[in-house]
Parts: structure tokens; C-alpha cells; sequence
């Protein structure tokens, strides 16, 4: 109990400062790997707590790997930071909140770590929005961030405190069509269109439909479309989402949309260019047993039971995430943290103001010392850490 009383009181001594950065951060909203000045507060933060930080890694220059290795040897803990805002409307799902609290749950653990041994990063991860460079939880599986990391944990702001939910695997595409450009009227014949093409790929995307599963969802727009009505478009482009429920549903998915592009190519004369235009993101595989350990702790602080929903996300619409490339690798949770008395979407005005509110700063001391009683079970108890990663290994494998 010593401990647990020694995470609590570090927290609350720590509070305000968390919260300060949290606010500073909301403050300054940046979008995908441009998130300088938040990520520079997380890391000067855990810099002063003693960690070793490595600034810049996997290929994104505003993302972080923060150390800190105690000499008894014990399993290696992974707290997942985000931190990057929405265009537009800034911090509209929180991730001002998110980052701190990971950032603070691992600095609370570092007090304690000596005694119970293991190693605690945090991994900077920017753009989980997407965008330049965006969801770079998939650089960090690539680049063997998680080869030697034994689980990885994480919250999300949210209306409820509730268990980790499934999240869709996401290939977002982009289609380029290069054509000829000729007078519409007085010679058509010597132009080739490449906004027919685009036109024939979204008419096709919106045939196929008719014929993939259920969990399949399929959603774009036209981003170039030609310049003049009375010039041939010699250029044309579209952006579409593929996702699906498990990744080797939206690899046959991929694939018929890449043939569909190739035929409008075939059918217009024009040369195409289609590929992903940031990382691929995995669907998240669920390991309820982890989810159990966190919730112990809900229970064993007294979150207020108006705050709590355990979710049947049967019929539920999903989005993506890469916390889920994560969870492809290791076992992974990332549960909701209560932010607001009611329900609020998210990527909202309203949710981008309860990530400021009085609940959403407090849910930060909160959420760390759920976290950091998590990680610290993990590493006290081999047995529930081994259960944790057997069910994750059944789970991976009921995807294929």
C-alpha cells in the first residue's frame, strides 16, 4: 500500500504544474508533424522528472523516446503520449489531456520503479489525426520501437471511464490521374481527361460496395478536378479512407480499389499514381483481461459511478486509431477518461472546451495514477503479465 500511497501523493504534489502544461498546450494547437512547442513541453517535463529523452526518432521530428531503467531488472512498460490537434478547431479530442496524463503516470511510476524493477518509456507519437507525416505509432512499430517493450498503455479523454474499444484499420489513399489538356470544344479529340477517370473511380467505389462485408466503409472526396470547363483537365485527384474491421479484410480492399483506379486509367489513356499518403493504420486488438487490471483501480479510487459505462460496442460505429498498429505487436489498451458530466462528441467545439473545463484538468491527476497502478501491476505480478500476453497472442490470431 506504501506505493500506491507514494504514486497518489506524487501526483497531487505535481498537479499543478501537469496542469499548467496541459493548459499551455491547448493553447498552442498543432497539427501533424508540426507539433513543436507541444512536444517540446512534454519533453522538457520529463527531462525534469530524469528521463533520457531522444528527440526526433522514427522519422518524425516531433516525436520522442523517454527513458528511465531501473538496476533491478523487471519488464519494460510503455506509456503512449499524443499530442497533436485537429485543423481548424484545435484540441477537439483532447490530446492536450492525453499526453500530460501519460507523461505524468510515468513520471509518478519512476518513483517506485527502483524498488520493483523494469524499465518505463514514453513514446512521443505524433500526428494520430493524421496528416503530414501522420499516425506515426506505425513508424514506431516499423522502426522496432516495441521489439523489446512488454505492453503498452494509454488513455483517451472521453465522456465515460470505460473499457478500450475496437477501432477500424484505415489506409488513407490518394489518386492521381495525369492526362492531356486540349481546348473542350474546338479539338476534344486531342485531350485525354483525367477528371473522367476520377469520376469513373468514384462511380466504381460506390458499385463495389455493393459487394464487400459489412465492417467495410469507404469514403472520399475529389481534390483536383481541372482548372477551366473549357479546357480538358490534364491533372485530377481524389482522397479516399478504406477501412475495415481486421487488416486483412482492408488488404482485399486495397487491392480492388487499386485495380478499379487501374481500370480508369486503361479506360481514359490516362497514367495514374495511387498509394497511401501517410502510415497504413492496424485495427486494435483487444485484450479484456488488461482492461480488467485498469479497472480494478477504477473501482479501488472511487471514480464516481455517474462516470462509468462499460460499453457493448456490438453494432457500434467505429473509427481508426494507431493505437491499434500498436496493439498488431503487443498488448495494448487505451480505455476513456471522463472529461464532461454528459455526452459530447468528440471532435467538437464542445469537446475541444471540456478538454480545458475543471473535470478535464483533473481527470490528468486521475488518469496518471490509473496508469501508473496498471504499469505497476504489471511488473509486480509475471502471472497476470503472461495471461495478459497469452490473450493478446489468441486475439491476433482471430483476426486471420
Amino acid at each position: 500500500m506504501a506505493q500506491l500511497e507514494q504514486i497518489k501523493s506524487f501526483i497531487e504534489d505535481r498537479l499543478p504544474t501537469y496542469q499548467e502544461i496541459a493548459l499551455d498546450i491547448h493553447a498552442h494547437p498543432e497539427v501533424s508533424n508540426y507539433e513543436f512547442y507541444s512536444s517540446e513541453a512534454l519533453v522538457k517535463q520529463l527531462k525534469a522528472e530524469g528521463f533520457i529523452v531522444d528527440y526526433g526518432v522514427a522519422g518524425h521530428r516531433t516525436g520522442f523516446d523517454a527513458r528511465y531503467k531501473a538496476e533491478k531488472p523487471g519488464p519494460t512498460i510503455c506509456f503512449l503520449a499524443e499530442y497533436d490537434a485537429l485543423p481548424g478547431i484545435g484540441h477537439a479530442c483532447g490530446h492536450n489531456l492525453f499526453g500530460t496524463i501519460s507523461v505524468l503516470a510515468a513520471s509518478a511510476l519512476k518513483e517506485i520503479i527502483e524498488e520493483i524493477g523494469g524499465e518505463i518509456r514514453v513514446y512521443g507519437t505524433p500526428g494520430e489525426e493524421g496528416g503530414e507525416n501522420g499516425s506515426a505509432k506505425g513508424s514506431f512499430v516499423r522502426e522496432h520501437f516495441f521489439d523489446d517493450v512488454d505492453a503498452a498503455i494509454c488513455v483517451h479523454p472521453g465522456t465515460y471511464y470505460s473499457q478500450s474499444s475496437p477501432s477500424l484499420a484505415n489506409d488513407p489513399v490518394d489518386i492521381k490521374f495525369y492526362g492531356r489538356a486540349s481546348h473542350a470544344a474546338a479539338a476534344p479529340e486531342k485531350g485525354i481527361n483525367a477528371l473522367d477517370a476520377v469520376i469513373q473511380v468514384y462511380n466504381s467505389i460506390n458499385a463495389l460496395r455493393e459487394h464487400l462485408p459489412s465492417d467495410v466503409r469507404i469514403h472520399g472526396v475529389i481534390t483536383d478536378g481541372g482548372v477551366a470547363a473549357n479546357v480538358v483537365p490534364e491533372f485530377a485527384s481524389a482522397r479516399f479512407y478504406l477501412r475495415a474491421a481486421t487488416r486483412p479484410t482492408l488488404n482485399e480492399v486495397y487491392e480492388k480499389v487499386e485495380n478499379i483506379v487501374k481500370g480508369a486509367a486503361l479506360q481514359t489513356g490516362c497514367t495514374y499514381e495511387f498509394g497511401l499518403f501517410q502510415n497504413s493504420v492496424d485495427n486494435t486488438v483487444l485484450t479484456p483481461i488488461f482492461d480488467e487490471v485498469f479497472f480494478k483501480h477504477v473501482n479501488e479510487i472511487n471514480i464516481p459511478e455517474k462516470d462509468i459505462y462499460i460499453e457493448d460496442f456490438t453494432g457500434v460505429s467505429l473509427g481508426s486509431t494507431d493505437v491499434g498498429n500498436v496493439s498488431q505487436v503487443i498488448p495494448t489498451i487505451q480505455p476513456t477518461v471522463s472529461i464532461s458530466d454528459e455526452y459530447i462528441a468528440g471532435h467538437s467545439i464542445e469537446f475541444r472546451e471540456a478538454s480545458k473545463s475543471p473535470k478535464g484538468l483533473a481527470s490528468i491527476a486521475l488518469g496518471a495514477e490509473l496508469l501508473a497502478r496498471t504499469a505497476r501491476d504489471l511488473i509486480l505480478e509475471p502471472d497476470t503479465l503472461a495471461a495478459i500476453k497469452e490473450e493478446h497472442q489468441e486475439n491476433l490470431k482471430k483476426q486471420f
